[in-house]
């Protein structure tokens, strides 16, 4: 799925698996079996059918298998989940609440797992963004004091400011200055309230214009120009890294057969 983010199905039987502070969030619903699989270090339940686990980042944990599962995972880094929570939940990436789950029943996480291993099955990379944007959707928040940061007003000017100027150069001095700021402490209060670095966060906007863009008939250098991309070939290239598709390959799904 790009920036380090991917699906996949998995199985397994007969063996014991350890993860030690693992980069990156996982997580996982079971799609068959799973009752021969236990936690090691958290309790003697095993697994089943419909259940989710959640593991945090940098979470360890040890697991024993002794009989044949098949589960659909989700690998996602850190920045992009926190970043993709601040920009559905419009609030500070902060407050999102990501409890470590172990087979549990997590009705609201299931459906949008099990779009995720239908798209993993055929390799549909818009059925898996839209299930990953609905599973960021359904995750909580949490009600805590949020200290430093920036406010949603000063976010949302800045996000307007972004949106405007994406076709040119664009640099922190410039963002620094609209919110009165000296860049290095923007670029730390702004990381800290939208868990990403501004430099992403721009890529994000850039990327999301382009996929818009796309599905109409524009000239793939008119597209990479309106983006604020220095040339074609670098827009194919941050676009792969950011999608797992090219340019031209995500036009010609967005159109169909």
């Amino acid at each position: 799925m790009g920036a380090e983010t991917s699906a996949a199905i998995w199985e397994n039987s007969h063996d014991r698996i350890s993860y030690t502070a693992p980069r990156g969030h996982a997580f996982s619903y079971y799609l068959e079996g799973g009752t021969g699989t236990r936690r090691l270090d958290v309790s003697p339940r095993t697994g089943r059918p419909g259940v989710v686990c959640i593991m945090p980042e940098g979470q360890t944990s040890e697991w024993e298998i002794t009989t044949p599962f098949r589960f659909v995972h989700l690998y996602i880094p850190d920045n992009r989940l926190r970043a993709a929570f601040a920009q559905v939940h419009d609030c500070d990436a902060r407050r999102m609440d990501l409890p470590e789950l172990t087979f549990d029943e997590g009705r609201e996480l299931a459906l949008p797992l099990v779009q995720l291993s239908q798209a993993a099955r055929c390799q549909d990379i818009l059925l898996a963004d839209a299930a990953l944007s609905d599973l960021v959707g359904r995750l909580g928040k949490r009600a805590i004091a949020v200290k430093g940061g920036l406010p949603v007003r000063q976010l949302r000017r800045i996000d307007e400011w972004i949106d405007a100027h994406l076709e040119d150069r664009i640099r922190l001095a410039d963002i620094a200055h609209l919110a009165d700021l000296s860049p290095f402490h923007l670029h730390r209060m702004f990381r800290m309230t939208r868990g990403i670095a501004l430099h992403g966060w721009v890529t994000n906007r850039r990327i999301t214009r382009a996929k818009k863009m796309l599905e109409g008939s524009s000239p793939l250098i008119e597209i990479a120009h309106a983006c604020g991309f220095s040339s074609q070939s670098h827009f194919s290239r941050v676009f792969k890294e950011q999608t797992s598709m090219t340019p031209s390959a995500y036009r010609a799904v967005r159109r169909g057969p």
